[in-house]
């Protein structure tokens, strides 16, 4: 217990406590500790290198230091990727003869929502962002990149079919062939003496002599008949080629089957409106009779190509 003095009285008085008073003077005392401590704290924490704070720090600088190679490496393999699509577009889609992809599709970015949102507000936020972005561009274009060399491979094997199929050797070989009896064009009829369009190559050539299939194909008419064409044959290369094989001697083939370049499909012979042994060779397009000597032209001397596509 406590007491005071009363001089006045000289007396001495109880006091009595305030709890009260007591207790704001405690939480006073401990708040003021608490902000205290607290200032300090923060002033340690940020002016004083703690271990951890050490290891975060370089752990960072070196995730920096990474980000900037990866960055490096993603413009390296930009680069390297502008190549193949200066190849693509100008030496692989051209012998495709396919039309370049626009720089409009190849550089195209990504629309609607902010994509790199989710990285803003970090401390190194600007390179995390370039770092995404060269990412995506790249992975766009490779994928552009990717559909495109499907296409022009597709193409090529299509034209490689082509090249198989197109009529593009001589039906009749040169060690057989006597001479070139008729070309494409305007003439007068050998039978009828009236002008009339001619619309093939006449091969004269000994009876029994090799016809050649000039492209691969398949047979979809096998004809015999004492009049006109006489002993007639009819190939559909595909592609809207057909070729067509008249006055022959024996077909050797029958309808429906399929049959490669080269082969032996028939013999000469001068059956139907004839004169003397030949093969009556056309080629046609789409149903339309053109001249079949632009299709073997490697297999003619100077001379005989000017004769046959009536070069004067």
């Amino acid at each position: 217990m406590k007491y005071s003095f009363n001089e006045e009285t000289l007396t001495y008085h109880k006091i009595e406590r305030n709890n009260k008073k007591l207790i704001k003077k405690i939480i006073y005392f401990l708040c003021s500790g608490l902000i205290i401590s607290t200032i300090t704290l923060l002033f340690f924490s940020q002016n004083i290198e703690t271990p951890k704070k050490y290891l975060l720090e370089k752990r960072n600088l070196k995730l920096i230091k990474n980000f900037k190679q990866i960055n490096q490496q993603l413009d390296a393999a930009s680069n390297v990727l502008s190549g193949i699509q200066h190849r693509d577009d100008n030496c692989y889609r051209i012998y495709s003869e396919v039309n370049p992809i626009p720089p409009t599709i190849r550089q195209a970015g990504f629309g609607g929502v902010n994509r790199y949102k989710k990285l803003e507000g970090y401390e190194n936020s600007d390179i995390l962002i370039e770092t995404a972005k060269k990412s995506d561009e790249i992975l766009k274009q490779i994928y552009i990149q990717s559909k495109s060399f499907d296409e022009v491979f597709s193409i090529i094997k299509r034209k490689e079919k082509r090249f198989e199929c197109v009529p593009a050797i001589q039906p009749v070989s040169y060690r057989q062939l006597n001479r070139i009896s008729g070309v494409f064009g305007m003439r007068i009829h050998p039978i009828f003496k009236t002008r009339k369009m001619h619309y093939g190559i006449d091969f004269a050539a000994h009876i029994g002599s090799n016809i050649h299939a000039p492209g691969d194909g398949k047979v979809i008419l096998v004809k015999h008949s004492k009049n006109g064409y006489g002993n007639e044959l009819i190939i559909d290369h595909g592609f809207g080629y057909k070729t067509v094989y008249a006055h022959l001697h024996k077909i050797l083939v029958k309808q429906g089957q399929k049959i490669k370049r080269g082969e032996i499909v028939a013999k000469v012979g001068s059956t139907g409106l004839s004169t003397g042994p030949h093969l009556h060779y056309e080629v046609r397009f789409n149903n339309r009779p053109i001249n079949p000597a632009n299709f073997f032209v490697n297999d003619l001397t100077n001379k005989e190509y000017d004769r046959v596509c009536n070069v004067q």
